[in-house]
């Protein structure tokens, strides 16, 4: 007689209300097909920068995004040295293995549910702190000091 034994599925933690809606806030600017891609967009793009975003900056950050949308933000050691808006999106692209036109891509969705979570002020406060490049990637004009 042989018996089966019963291993039961381990069901997908179910995500809170507010981590939906960003979700589906991403799936609609990156207009992606699933929820899934937008999840992986979001943790791909949050972890990266979480890898950059120092001090007060990174908990007013955490503290205005949805649960797992923090978590995926301050699971990461900030580097010693920062990337530029550019290296940036590199970075992602080959940790990824996706394109950097895909990264891109994700890169500008994810940010963009970020600023409405975050509010114009949090970010002009990121923006400040991060080198160069960040702010295209915000949807927002570079803006560079004058001579």
């Amino acid at each position: 007689m042989i018996t089966e034994a019963y291993v039961p599925h381990e069901q997908p933690q179910p995500y809170g209300a507010a981590y939906e809606q960003m979700l589906e806030k991403v799936r609609y600017e990156g207009a992606y097909p699933t929820r899934a891609r937008a999840d992986e967009a979001v943790r791909l793009v949050l972890s990266g920068l979480g890898r950059q975003l120092t001090g007060e900056e990174r908990v007013d950050l955490a503290a205005h995004l949805p649960l797992e949308a923090a978590r995926a933000l301050t699971a990461q050691i900030p580097d010693t040295q920062p990337l530029t808006g550019w290296a940036f999106v590199k970075d992602l692209a080959t940790r990824s293995g996706a394109s950097l036109a895909t990264t891109r891509w994700d890169t500008g969705s994810v940010f963009a549910a970020v600023a409405a979570y975050a509010g114009p002020g949090l970010i002009a406060r990121i923006l400040h702190q991060l080198p160069t490049g960040y702010a295209l990637l915000f949807g927002q004009a570079e803006l560079t000091p004058a001579a």
